[in-house]
């Protein structure tokens, strides 16, 4: 009876199964009855859609959908590049080049910023030992390139490149004093938004460790030599031209100790040397210049780092005159086990054309290389040599004038092999240019080949240091007989005018960066607290009753008021430079309000970078402080991302 009951269960349970299959079939029987008849209507629209389907149910009972057994699928065959993916045509192509076009004219047409080596060097991504800081000359090329390009006088491109700078909306620097690169180090946490916004974070050399103002420094430029022989040429004189010219100031960089008292070359001796037809002190390679060609500056933070172990040829110097001595320096290097280049031999020429010093020097650490095709040295010249680097210098300090004029073929490596530091140079790799071009120097042999009919190092034993340093006082000697501009391809054609460093210009005039920026048609915005206002002002035209061209000057009682007008006429102007000061007091170690400062500070930022329309470039300038601490210069090219 039991068993009777299990199996018509069982049967039940079979029944009900069934009929749900087949209502399920039911479905589908009538779906595709509704296909057959939609594919009919749209037949002629859709030529190529599918054949009708049929269902089954097999023997597990689940559905299965396949192609009718009287007409096969048909399927779209879909041709593949050569990248397996789908290969496009006709209007999905055309559509698809379009937009390829559309996208790489915005990324050509976009502004880049990007660091060359010596940017590199200076970042903090670089530790600190080997960290070699940029200057704050270094960060006002960038400005006037970004205003005027090509036509600048100075170019970044030093250590940095900044491509379609015109298509900037505008550039904005943000200058706070009293601030330096150990508050940011060692207060990371209050600086958020600069930390994670900008991308180059480059340490700045600060002025006050050469006894520079940072409005001065920023403010002026050197005069080229187009400008200079345009104002010899209206006033006679460039001294006049500082009395006459409001636009023309005298600048002296205080990297050396000058003696302040020292009345009898203060003054100025009439007359010049019978040799000469212009002041020597006209050649005299400026405090720019110096930087440039990378002399050793007895700078504070470069001292200690990347000077460690130099000294100055003088405790002392006197003011340089028309009348300072001339002395011709050359040395020779060999290659040593450190992979340095170090000093094996030294001579210097007096202006008679006399070698007064000629010295083998035995380097501090073995000799792996002597390199005598270029030095002239080999192993036997040096053999009984007992002469140190430190006996050199000492006698070099004795033997040079504390007025004295070193002149030389790149005379920057002649120091570096010596490790001294000197104020006044004349490099006759500057002063004569055969290429047209200042970043392409000509070398002393063709020199002396084209000027002095010399044939020089034209030996197999290499070159004789002696023989270069009476190349290069006879190079000088002959420009001074000539005129400024003689033997200078640059100056003799208008045709180069790209280049990386200006026209050859004098040591201690200048003209304004500001006006340089604006002389194309761009304005510039200048807005900066108390008494700092009126010294960009003054650095503008010496005469501040007259009115200013493209270049607004506004002067506010407090940071936060700088910042607010900053912000409401920020994109009004290609160039913006906004200048703060935090008073030390409130910011030393003893202060409890620093990091709240520092936080207000990073709101500024943060403020100002937000009112920049796209695209610009937005930096910020910390000073450095007056009693230690280098300063330190954040930037970042704000633009709209291209996907």
């Amino acid at each position: 009876m039991t068993g009777d009951i299990e199996i018509s269960v069982k049967r039940k349970q079979r029944i009900e199964n069934k009929k749900k299959k087949m209502a399920a079939l039911l479905d589908i029987v009538k779906l595709n009855e509704y296909d057959r008849q939609k594919n009919k209507n749209n037949k002629t629209e859709h030529p190529d859609a599918q054949e009708d389907i049929v269902c089954t149910i097999n023997t597990e009972g689940i559905t299965e959908i396949d192609p009718s057994p009287k007409k096969k699928l048909k399927t779209e065959e879909i041709e593949l590049g050569p990248s397996g993916k789908p290969k496009l045509q006709g209007i999905e192509l055309a559509e698809l080049k379009k937009m390829l076009r559309e996208k790489t004219s915005k990324i050509r047409q976009a502004p880049k910023l990007y660091l060359r080596d010596v940017g590199k060097n200076a970042s903090l991504a670089v530790d600190l030992e080997s960290r070699c800081p940029l200057f704050l000359s270094d960060i006002q090329h960038l400005i006037m390139y970004s205003q005027v390009g090509v036509h600048s006088p100075y170019s970044p491109a030093r250590w940095c490149g900044l491509e379609k700078y015109n298509k900037l909306m505008n550039v904005t620097m943000l200058i706070i004093e009293n601030i330096s690169l150990y508050h940011y180090e060692a207060f990371q946490s209050q600086f958020e938004f600069m930390k994670s916004n900008f991308y180059h974070k480059i340490e700045v050399v600060s002025p006050h460790s050469y006894n520079d103002d940072i409005v001065q420094e920023l403010s002026m430029v050197p005069l080229s030599a187009t400008q200079m022989r345009k104002l010899v040429t209206e006033y006679g004189t460039l001294e006049e031209a500082t009395k006459l010219c409001g636009e023309v100031f005298n600048t002296v960089n205080n990297f050396f100790p000058i003696d302040s008292d020292d009345q009898s070359t203060k003054a100025q001796i009439d007359g010049l040397p019978s040799s000469d037809k212009f002041p020597r002190t006209h050649l005299l390679l400026s405090g720019w210049q110096m930087i440039e060609e990378n002399f050793p500056l007895p700078i504070k933070g470069l001292a200690e780092r990347k000077y460690s172990g130099y000294r100055l040829t003088k405790k002392k110097y006197k003011h340089v005159s028309p009348h300072s001595p001339l002395i011709a320096i050359d040395c020779e290097m060999c290659k040593t086990e450190t992979g340095d280049l170090e000093l094996t031999r030294v001579s210097v020429v007096n202006e008679k054309h006399e070698v007064i010093y000629d010295s083998l020097v035995k380097p501090e650490n073995k000799i792996v290389d002597y390199l005598t095709r270029f030095s002239g040295i080999n192993s036997k010249m040096l053999r009984n040599v007992t002469k140190k680097l430190r006996d050199v210098q000492d006698e070099l300090s004795e033997l040079i004038p504390d007025d004295a004029i070193l002149v030389g073929q790149s005379l920057s490596n002649d120091l570096h092999a010596l490790k001294m530091m000197h104020p006044y140079v004349i490099d006759t790799s500057v002063i004569y240019n055969i290429t047209g071009d200042r970043i392409r120097k000509t070398k002393l042999q063709t020199l002396a080949r084209e000027f002095l009919d010399e044939k020089i190092q034209a030996g197999h034993q290499g070159h004789c240091s002696s023989e270069d340093s009476l190349a290069c006082m006879k190079l000088a000697q002959l420009k001074l007989g000539k005129h400024l501009f003689f033997g200078d391809a640059v100056m003799s054609s208008v045709r180069s005018r790209q280049r990386a460093y200006p026209d050859m210009g004098t040591a201690n005039y200048a003209t304004s960066m500001l006006k340089q920026c604006t002389k194309s048609g761009n304005t510039a915005n200048i807005v900066a607290v108390d008494d700092i206002a009126n010294k960009y002002r003054y650095y503008i035209d010496k005469d501040t009753s007259k009115p200013l061209k493209n270049i607004n000057c506004t002067r506010k009682d407090s940071n936060k008021q700088v910042v607010e007008h900053l912000c409401s006429t920020i994109n009004e102007h290609q160039l913006n430079i906004a200048h703060l000061r935090i008073a030390s007091d409130k910011i030393d170690e003893s202060s409890s309000n620093k990091e709240k400062i520092f936080k207000t500070i990073d709101k500024w930022v943060s403020k100002v970078h937000s009112a920049s329309n796209l695209p610009s470039l937005v930096g910020v300038m910390f000073s450095g402080q007056k009693n230690g601490g280098n300063g330190l210069c954040f930037l970042h090219l704000k633009q709209e991302w291209i996907v």
